[in-house]
């Protein structure tokens, strides 16, 4: 199973274990975090989620083999993307965080991330876009000059680095991710399950407030890159594993 979860008291581990695509997500792993996440929904004996991959990946985004199948009614991008939740998700992440797997940490609530984790939107060194809020939830995670330089350079974040400019809660060594998230998700189940969910939902609701204009920005901009010959050349060029030639057009 790419996709797998486990049960920690009030706490739902759920990863994502498809390490020789490095996580990247197709429409099997789609479908298996939608389930997982809805479990987490939907169990009023879960207070708390991890989210996490497996040592030296977290996710590297969509399969481009593969991209037209990931997405669900009530997650959205990735079965969690736009998903509404009531219930705290924490991102533990222990390696490489691109493109849509970067878009999936900038979806959760709190980060762990081991010395080992890099983040990144390589988008456009494919000629492509960053589809799932990357640009912007990037730019209320870190300073908005931090999320320009990764949404326009395409290079990685350290975890170091993260840390310091507060997109990762805690910093940890590397195979530690998980057990420091299950720490801090202890944390927060030793508080009142109602009062952490309506404190969740002001927090989230109040930042989601100003997205919609963001998601509309995001549609058309993707629109545009998607008739863009570079659009195709990048993709091209990718799977066959050369550097594109840009046209400009």
């Amino acid at each position: 199973m790419p996709v797998t979860s486990e049960r920690r008291g009030r706490v739902l581990i759920i990863r994502l274990d498809r390490p020789e695509k490095r996580n990247a997500m197709n429409g099997e792993m789609t479908r298996g975090l939608d389930a997982a996440m809805n479990q987490l929904e939907d169990d009023p004996d879960l207070w708390v989620g991890i989210l996490s991959g497996v040592p030296g990946v977290f996710s590297a985004g969509s399969d481009l083999r593969d991209g037209l199948q990931n997405s669900t009614e009530r997650g959205g991008p990735y079965g969690v993307v736009r998903r509404r939740r009531t219930k705290p998700l924490i991102a533990a992440v222990d390696g490489l965080a691109y493109g849509g797997g970067f878009e999936i940490v900038l979806a959760c609530d709190l980060v762990v991330a081991s010395r080992a984790a890099r983040f990144a939107l390589p988008e456009v060194k494919r000629g492509l876009f960053a589809l799932y809020g990357g640009p912007f939830r990037a730019a209320h995670a870190l300073p908005p000059n931090v999320a320009r330089e990764l949404a326009l350079t395409g290079d990685p974040l350290s975890a170091e680095r993260a840390e310091q400019l507060g997109l990762a809660n805690l910093l940890c060594d590397p195979g530690r991710a998980i057990d420091e998230a299950v720490r801090l998700a202890d944390r927060i189940c030793s508080n009142g399950p109602v009062a952490v969910r309506e404190t969740l939902r002001v927090i989230n609701e109040s930042i989601e407030a100003g997205d919609a204009l963001a998601w509309k920005l995001s549609g058309e901009a993707a629109e545009t890159i998607g008739k863009a010959e570079d659009t195709r050349e990048g993709v091209a060029a990718f799977l066959e594993k050369r550097e594109p030639r840009w046209k400009g057009r």
